[in-house]
Order: C-alpha cells, then sequence, then structure tokens
C-alpha cells in the first residue's frame, strides 16, 4: 500500500477549526505547567496555516505557515526542535512572531506523528524571554506529545466508526423500507403504556392509513384495527413475553376496507436496568399461511366426500364382478354402461379440481389475501 503524502494524512483526521477538546486542553496546561512556560499550543499545519487545536496563552487561533516555528519539525519526526532565544537563531531572527507580538524568544516544539510517520503538527512551548530547556522537560514533552497523538487518534476512529455506523444504519433503513413486513422496536414501561422507538416503512404496506407519528407515541392504538374477539388474546400473550422474557409469536385478525386479513406479531423482549423492556421484532401478514390451510382442509373434504360416491359405486361393481362366475354378454354391457358412466363422472370432477385447485395456488402463491 503507498504510504499517503503528509496533507492526506492530515486532512484525514479533519480536525481544523473543530470545537476544544478537555483532555487536549488539559495537556497543553500540563505542559506548561511543568516547563514553566506561558504558552502552551498543539499546532496542526497543512501547506497554508497553522492552527491551534489547543491554545493556552495566546489570544489568536492561526498563523502563516511560512510564520510558523512548528513547520521546521515537519521533516524531522523524532526529533524536538529548541529554539532556546529566537533572536540569535537566524531562521527565526527576522520572523514575525519574534520581532512583533508575541514577541517569541523560547520554543520548544515535540513533533505529532501519525501511524503512517507524517508529521501532523507539534505541542509546543513559549515563552516571551530566552530560557534553557532540560533533559527531563524535553522527555516529558514528549511523552505528552504521544499521549496528544493517542487522543487525536481516538477522535479520528470514533468519527470513522460514527460514518460507518451511520452508513450501515441507513443502509439497513433502505432496505426495511423494501421488506413486506413492518421492523419495529418497542418501549414498554413497567406502568404498561407502550410505545414505538422504531418502525419501518415496511408496516404502511401492511396499514397503508395509519398515521405512522401516532402509532409511534402510543403502541396501543394498533390494538384498534384488530378484530375484538383478538384483543385479548394479543394482550394477554405480550404480558406473558414480557414477564418471563421469552419470545413473542401470536396470531391475529386485522380489519381493513375488504374484510379481514391475519396478521402475526413476533418479537423478542429484553429487560432494561430501569425498569423498561425493549421488544424487537415485527409485524408480517400471515392471511396466505391460513389460505393454504383451508385449501387443504378443502381438497381433504372433497377426496373424502365428494369421490366417495362414485368410489363406492366402482368397488362395487367390483365385487359384483368377482362373485359372479358366468356372466352373460348382457350383464358385461351393463357393467360396461356404469363403469364409463362413473370414469366419466370422476373425469369432470378431477377437471373440475384442477381449475378449482389452480386459481387457489396462484391466488396463495402471490400473497394476495382474499379472506
Amino acid at each position: 500500500m503507498t504510504k499517503p503524502s503528509r496533507l492526506e494524512d492530515v486532512n484525514s483526521y479533519e480536525l481544523f477549526d473543530t470545537p476544544a477538546e478537555k483532555e487536549l486542553d488539559e495537556i497543553t496546561e500540563l505542559a506548561s505547567i511543568i516547563c514553566g512556560t506561558p504558552i502552551s499550543l498543539i499546532t496542526i499545519l497543512d501547506d497554508k496555516r497553522q492552527w491551534f487545536k489547543s491554545n493556552k496563552g495566546l489570544e489568536v487561533n492561526e498563523t502563516k505557515i511560512e510564520d510558523s516555528f512548528c513547520q521546521h519539525t515537519l521533516h524531522k519526526p523524532n526529533e524536538v526542535l529548541v529554539v532556546n532565544n529566537a533572536l540569535e537563531d537566524k531562521r527565526f531572527v527576522d520572523n514575525k512572531l519574534v520581532l512583533n507580538d508575541p514577541n517569541i524568544r523560547f520554543y520548544a516544539g515535540a513533533p505529532l506523528v501519525t501511524k503512517n510517520d507524517n508529521v501532523l503538527g507539534t505541542l509546543c512551548i513559549i515563552d516571551r524571554k530566552p530560557r534553557e530547556f532540560s533533559e527531563d522537560q524535553e522527555r516529558a514533552l514528549q511523552i505528552l506529545a504521544k499521549k496528544t497523538m493517542d487522543k487525536i487518534e481516538s477522535l479520528k476512529l470514533i468519527k470513522n466508526l460514527t460514518t460507518t455506523i451511520n452508513y450501515n444504519t441507513e443502509k439497513l433503513i433502505k432496505l426495511t423500507e423494501k421488506l413486506p413486513i413492518g421492523i419495529f422496536e418497542m418501549m414498554i414501561l413497567p406502568t404498561g403504556a407502550m410505545k414505538f422507538s422504531f418502525l419501518s416503512e415496511g408496516i404502511r404496506k401492511l396499514h397503508p392509513k395509519i398515521d405512522l407519528k401516532d402509532w409511534a407515541n402510543d403502541a396501543s392504538i394498533g390494538f384498534t384495527l384488530m378484530h375484538e374477539d383478538d384483543i385479548q388474546g394479543l394482550q394477554n400473550a405480550l404480558a406473558t413475553a414480557v414477564k418471563n422474557e421469552e419470545p413473542l409469536y401470536h396470531e391475529y385478525r386485522v380489519k381493513d376496507d375488504h374484510g379481514y386479513h391475519w396478521h402475526a406479531i413476533k418479537g423478542n423482549p429484553v429487560k432494561q436496568g430501569s425498569g423498561e423492556t425493549i421488544m424487537y421484532g415485527y409485524f408480517t401478514d400471515v392471511t396466505h399461511h391460513f389460505e393454504y390451510e383451508s385449501a387443504l382442509e378443502q381438497i381433504s373434504f372433497d377426496i373424502s366426500h365428494v369421490l366417495r360416491r362414485p368410489v363406492s359405486t366402482m368397488m362395487g361393481i367390483t365385487d359384483l364382478l368377482e362373485s359372479e362366475e358366468n356372466l352373460s354378454q348382457k350383464k358385461i354391457k351393463e357393467y360396461s354402461g356404469y363403469i364409463k358412466s362413473i370414469t366419466k363422472e370422476l373425469d369432470e370432477f378431477t377437471r373440475k379440481l384442477n381449475k378449482i385447485y389452480s386459481k387457489k395456488k396462484v391466488r396463495i402463491t402471490s400473497r394476495k389475501p382474499q379472506l
């Protein structure tokens, strides 16, 4: 993998013009205390400016990069830049920040080094008078710079994770909108009050006319959509699931302009430490399931009742044929006529059944409830 350029690395942290961070401000405060300086900064540099992520002691938030002391650390990630007296250093003797406010004389800056060995900026300390800088102070500044970089890395990680979570959440919501089921997250209070913290758009396919905002605020509105004979059963099942923290599955009838459809709710309750219960689950239309069972029952009835007469007649003729030893031509023709008649009846009935159940199959597999 190609190492990113320093500017690419800097931009990936998205630090410029962001709010102050308490932990970083505490680091600059500590650096000033340890080193005894009135000014301490966490600087971030791009190709045009030096911006202060944390600022103790200066009234400005940024300077031009060409005026910055920190630019001299960009290609020396392992070195602390120390300037004991800027007026005696040819690199800075004509610097605007030396000749004018803040009248820098002493400077020490420890580079903030990324995982790609690029320098973002520095943790630096500044004084308006020349001074010496001990080895212990230099070591302390390096340690604090490392802590600064650890915090900056964590800020980047949190931002990246947040972006990923938001992206995946958006994808998940779009996916749920396409599903023919209503996915929900419901909060159930100890008082029994219920409200939805999430309802997918799929719920509109099940209840096109319901106001989702009203329903979300008061989940009990859903009971008004049900067949009155099924309300108590669902309430009992819901209460039992919450009490025992066990999975919920319950089927019930829902009314619309065309009559009643069969719906089901499936959910898993999770009790919270604060007393309420969160249930995750979905609503779905199971009318096709009931139609399928009804079709099987009708087939069973048709076979056992409607076909019983011709089959019984056929079995009776078979018994007669087996019991009579010498059949006359007349008897053979008579039995043959019976058999042809029964065969025709069976054929007609088979065709009729095939036509009826072909229609049922189309209706069931298309999942268009027609109860």
